[in-house]
């Protein structure tokens, strides 16, 4: 349907609808990091925010909604584990919220792929009347080649059409390529693996990545606990402000929580003094 200019030019639009930080309603978006990184507990404690637990990640107030984690590549089992990990941080009332409006069903061995069209109308259909879907991993969804520009946007128009339709939010996770793990470049949009189409065309990116050497030695990180230190922060955001990335830090069962940290003052350097020619030489 074609929009109304003349009502767009006079009529004060309706606020933009934010699910996560920076990430609107109806629209597609990813969280990248390196395997083993947390990515899959992170998700897992944005869905439960959103369906009604606490603000454990401090990211800000999440609006409330009906959400729906699709994990593809783990165990009943190690999820059991991830939710009982984090019940423990939640009261009596948010375990009953998010056991009310978080759904997960757990896809390993069913070999879902969005390209087929039993399994998009599958997707579309639990997407219905869901603030937010999480896919885990993108991988584990379609059969195509990432590095394959055709293909993927394929894939991408597949999350749209059912974000457009159904207004749910699709967040995807998805490894970072091998270059970025590499060298602590997980921040970047261009950390994702496969086709540059599986950035261009979403309209949200964030990431997770582990401490680096320099950042322990920046924030004061003993070496022995820096694998327990992860940055959060959205590499990329078509509507609203820069998101301020932030420190997590794990516990227990892999349950992320701010982590406090202070940035070490670096000392200054050191300043010889010039002895001016036949002039005192004493230091």
């Amino acid at each position: 349907m074609a929009l109304d200019l003349m009502a767009a030019f006079t009529e004060q639009p309706p606020p933009i609808d934010y699910v996560l930080p920076n990430m609107v309603a109806g629209t597609v978006g990813a969280l990248v990091s390196p395997g083993g990184a947390g990515k899959s507990m992170l998700a897992l404690q944005l869905g439960a925010q959103v369906a009604g637990s606490a603000d454990l990640l401090e990211v800000g107030e999440l609006t409330k909604g009906s959400v729906i984690y699709l994990p593809a590549e783990d165990p009943p089992a190690a999820i059991h584990h991830r939710l009982h990990a984090l019940g423990v941080h939640l009261t009596a009332d948010e375990r009953q919220a998010v056991a009310d409006g978080l759904l997960i069903e757990p896809l390993i061995g069913k070999c879902p792929n969005i390209n087929a069209l039993d399994w998009f109308d599958y997707l579309k259909r639990v997407a219905e009347g869901r603030r937010l879907m999480v896919l885990d991993t993108l991988r584990r969804f379609h059969i195509e080649e990432e590095n394959a520009s055709g293909p993927m946007a394929q894939v991408i128009g597949r999350m749209e059409a059912i974000a457009a339709d159904t207004g749910c939010a699709v967040v995807f996770l998805h490894h970072a390529n091998k270059s970025a793990s590499m060298m602590g470049n997980g921040d970047q949009q261009q950390a994702s693996r496969g086709s540059s189409v599986l950035v261009d065309n979403i309209r949200w990116q964030s990431y997770l990545s582990g401490m680096t050497q320099a950042e322990a030695e920046e924030w004061g990180v003993d070496a022995g606990q820096r694998g327990y230190f992860v940055r959060f922060g959205v590499s990329k955001a078509n509507y609203g402000a820069p998101f301020q990335e932030c420190w997590f830090r794990r516990h227990d069962g892999g349950v992320l929580k701010p982590a406090v940290l202070e940035r070490q003052k670096r000392p200054s350097p050191t300043k010889l003094r010039s002895v001016a020619r036949g002039g005192d030489d004493n230091w």
